[in-house]
């Protein structure tokens, strides 16, 4: 067996004395393990790093075995990255939430999604934005998407400002006014879509707010699961950096 792939390092943990066991976000295998023997050595392991964008070929003697990475860097930026804690957490936060696919399940949105967000990861001002959009993309992929382009209420595409904690759909500001205590806000960089105005401090707050319920009710609480710790800390982080 064997391929060749595109991907995004999203982790890797050392196996014996020098060897790795290398995560690979790729483009059409999904989250793909592999043993990258001498991973450890110091010629190596600056191209093996999370973040970095890296063609790998994988071998096996049969599917179901672990199988070996040779890897080629395509693009370093984890140099990058670690020198902003918001791409730490943020980098972080997208690689647990992608260990929640089934490994060696194809996801090319998620891939692409990936490339861009660690482009623009180092980036205070657009990171907090991008993992919340991550994150909505994450939930579709999985069959929990929101439908945030009409109201669920009167069918309207506008002036929608608030979001329902049970079925995930936009309410127009109008419609939600007699029920605010029991919805969720919807930040406008959400319901205008690309290209609106930049987010506000309140707006990064309610969009991780936002993405943090259904994260919580559809994928952390049915397997058992809190939300990860570095999660937690890039939405302080979001609100001391704006």
């Amino acid at each position: 067996m064997e391929w060749t792939d595109e991907g995004t390092i999203i982790g890797a943990r050392q196996h014996g004395e020098s060897s790795l066991i290398l995560e690979v976000m790729t483009r059409d295998h999904g989250r793909h393990l592999g043993l990258v023997r001498g991973g450890r050595s110091a010629r190596k392991q600056a191209a093996l790093q999370p973040g970095n964008a890296v063609s790998v070929t994988w071998r096996a003697r049969i599917d179901e075995h672990l199988g070996e990475y040779r890897v080629e860097l395509l693009t370093s930026h984890a140099a990058r990255l670690i020198e902003a804690p918001v791409a730490l957490y943020g980098l972080a936060t997208v690689s647990a939430l992608l260990r929640l696919l089934p490994e060696r399940d194809p996801h090319p949105g998620l891939h692409e999604a990936l490339v861009v967000l660690v482009e623009h990861l180092h980036e205070a001002a657009l990171a907090p934005a991008l993992v919340v959009r991550f994150e909505i993309a994450m939930l579709a992929e999985l069959g929990f998407g929101l439908d945030l382009t009409r109201c669920a209420v009167t069918g309207n595409m506008d002036d929608l400002t608030h979001v329902s904690p049970k079925s995930g759909k936009a309410v127009s500001r109008m419609a939600a006014a007699p029920y605010l205590d029991r919805l969720l806000a919807l930040p406008s960089f959400l319901s205008e879509g690309q290209g609106g105005r930049a987010p506000s401090v309140a707006d990064i707050a309610a969009g991780f707010a936002l993405t943090g319920h259904f994260l919580r009710r559809h994928l952390w609480e049915p397997r058992g699961l809190a939300e990860p710790a570095e999660r937690a800390r890039l939405v302080e982080l979001t609100a001391k950096i704006h």
